[in-house]
């Protein structure tokens, strides 16, 4: 026998282990939980050809077999967790027969462990439901500013100093702009974007979040439109400075990895219903050339900044900072809060 939990109801010191295979915990999975898959990949995918076209007792035994091979990996992995941490918490897809035999096996030698009821799924009925309950008791104050004006390392500042922020950029896994994606790697999915949306507001320490003007679309993922409609509703503020300073961000922040000349140049190449085949080429050249700064300013200049232009004329400004002066603008935007929030 073993104990079952609803995702409601966790507390404490507890750990989550996803015994899912690692192309499902890939692709989405409940934040901080560590993989300590049953079957791999291969496994689960033959499993369930002969489950659907053979024999679900086939199945079942091909899954024993399996299993059987990882079992001391997983009693001595699960053991660790167990020894640090008063509850171990399993779950599978929706928390059947995966989560169920390991924590029945566990259980009978000594390990306790708990079994999520519903599994991810029940987790991310959890999510739908609440998401939009959690949105509705925040409000935002919203930083504008054109491509460079440092609006991510304003966050992170305000953040380091005690505020809450919603970054819905690194929980996205892109920046926000064509070369977003640029240096970071594989793209997440809109479940996972959503968890940690969801985990970001149901950690919070007060009602006033600060997030990042954004479109209602990042790379491929979007934003829920009851969270943007709330963003519009909130209080805004223009971040603004120098080409210089703004060049020198974006250069920075784009070419910190190995592979980002040839990552910048794929993603130029989508440029070409914006600006012309000829340009892009000149643009790749110079990026295989070095001149990184000369790109930046003249994409700034005939690109992002006139398709920001009119998206930023939609809202009225509480205040103003120029971002030039990073720790400044974090001080500016803190002597207003005080005087726009009654003690």
């Amino acid at each position: 026998m073993y104990n079952t939990i609803d995702y409601e109801q966790l507390e404490g010191d507890y750990v989550l282990v996803d015994v899912r295979s690692p192309k499902e915990y890939s692709e989405f999975t409940i934040p901080g939980a560590v993989n300590l898959p049953i079957f791999d990949d291969e496994e689960r995918e033959l499993i369930g050809t002969v489950y659907n076209h053979e024999s679900i007792d086939k199945a079942k035994k091909m899954g024993v077999d399996f299993a059987s091979k990882r079992l001391p990996l997983l009693y001595e992995e699960i053991k660790k967790l167990r020894e640090n941490h008063d509850k171990v918490i399993l779950f599978c897809e929706r928390g059947g027969y995966r989560s169920s035999s390991l924590c029945a096996l566990l259980n009978s030698i000594g390990i306790g462990a708990v079994k999520l009821r519903g599994g991810y799924k029940g987790y991310r009925a959890v999510v739908n439901s609440m998401l939009p309950k959690l949105n509705s008791e925040v409000s935002y104050i919203v930083i504008h500013g054109y491509t460079g004006t440092g609006k991510t390392k304003l966050l992170k500042m305000l953040e380091s100093r005690g505020y809450d922020i919603l970054d819905f950029e690194m929980h996205a896994n892109h920046r926000g702009s064509l070369l977003g994606d640029v240096g970071l790697g594989s793209r997440i999915s809109q479940k996972q974007f959503e968890s940690l949306v969801y985990d970001s507001l149901k950690n919070r320490k007060s009602d006033m979040i600060f997030v990042e003007g954004e479109s209602s679309r990042i790379g491929n993922i979007v934003i829920p439109h009851y969270i943007m409609q709330s963003m519009r509703e909130g209080k805004h503020i223009l971040a603004v400075g120098s080409i210089e300073m703004r060049v020198r961000r974006i250069v920075e922040e784009y070419t910190k990895e190995k592979n980002s000349d040839k990552d910048i140049i794929n993603s130029l190449e989508k440029l070409g219903r914006n600006i012309s085949a000829r340009r892009v080429e000149e643009y790749a050249r110079d990026i295989r050339l070095g001149n990184y700064h000369q790109v930046a300013e003249d994409l700034m200049i005939r690109y992002y900044d006139p398709m920001y232009e009119n998206e930023m004329k939609e809202f009225e400004y509480e205040l103003t900072v120029n971002t030039d002066n990073i720790q400044k603008a974090c001080l500016d935007m803190e002597k207003w809060l005080k005087k726009a929030k009654p003690e």
